[in-house]
């Protein structure tokens, strides 16, 4: 059994409080913890592809937060649903605005998704005898959603209990854009994109709008100094996403890239 949480809630104080709420309300849990940038919805999406593939068949739960409560987020009461959804062995409870599920989305992942109101499902659990009623005050305005909701609802749902919840639709996910998702310590940049969807030959050149790259196989392949497109570690299982690289320095800092950016 394995917890992981992804949060751009991420500085010491916020990861600790998380985690250690995790550790006790998941005993015996092997508890890790990934950071994403500030409001980084992309990021978010892309490590939780990446996280459902380190996990394998294992059972777990997987937490995602990345709820800006400015632009968007404003349309709802409190920044955004926290929903969740099954698959492979493990539950996924995620913030669902925006493009967290984008990726889960595109490779087929969500069946269904539900979505919960903390409110009704605070109430509903106070009503149960299993959450303290001195705290739904609290919980119900907090900032903080990933720390005083979210790990009580991953529990609950562990334990089978009957959330309140409605089902959303599908539709409501937007498709995943062709974007940087991830810029890793060596400057590698992780796209959203499938290698068949630019129809990725070696040898073939793609034009983005940060400029032209050609196709290898491996990263071994792009020669010294030079920048190309190849297949990385990351995705699920047998399908991976397409990276751009270049031998021996930062893609990254030599095209200016970034999570969000996009590419076509």
């Amino acid at each position: 059994m394995f917890v992981t949480i992804i949060n751009d809630c991420r500085d010491n104080n916020e990861q600790g409080r998380q985690t250690t709420r995790a550790s006790m309300l998941f005993p015996g849990a092997n508890v890790s913890f990934v950071g994403v940038g500030n409001f980084s919805e992309i990021e978010a999406a892309g490590n939780l592809i990446d996280m459902l593939d380190s996990a394998t068949g294992a059972e777990g739960v997987i937490m995602v937060n990345a709820a800006p409560r400015h632009g968007s987020g404003k349309k709802y009461e409190n920044g955004t649903p926290f929903g969740y959804f099954y698959y492979n062995n493990k539950i996924i409870v995620s913030t669902i605005a925006g493009t967290t599920l984008s990726l889960a989305k595109k490779f087929g992942m969500i069946d269904k998704l539900y979505v919960t109101d903390i409110p009704t499902v605070i109430e509903a659990f106070v009503a149960k005898g299993k959450f303290q009623e001195e705290a739904q005050k609290r919980t119900t305005l907090t900032q903080f959603r990933s720390y005083e909701y979210m790990p009580f609802l991953g529990k609950w749902l562990y334990e089978k209990e009957d959330v309140p919840h409605e089902e959303l639709s599908l539709d409501e996910i937007p498709d995943a854009p062709k974007t940087v998702w991830w810029v890793d310590n060596f400057g590698n940049t992780k796209t959203t994109i499938f290698p068949e969807e630019i129809d990725f030959k070696p040898g073939k050149i793609i034009k983005t709008k940060v400029g032209e790259f050609t196709c290898y196989n491996r990263l071994k392949d792009v020669p010294n100094g030079q920048a190309g497109m190849t297949i990385g570690s990351s995705g699920y299982q047998n399908k991976r996403f397409v990276e751009i690289t270049i031998q021996g320095k930062s893609a990254g800092k030599e095209f200016g890239l970034y999570s969000g950016m996009d590419l076509f």
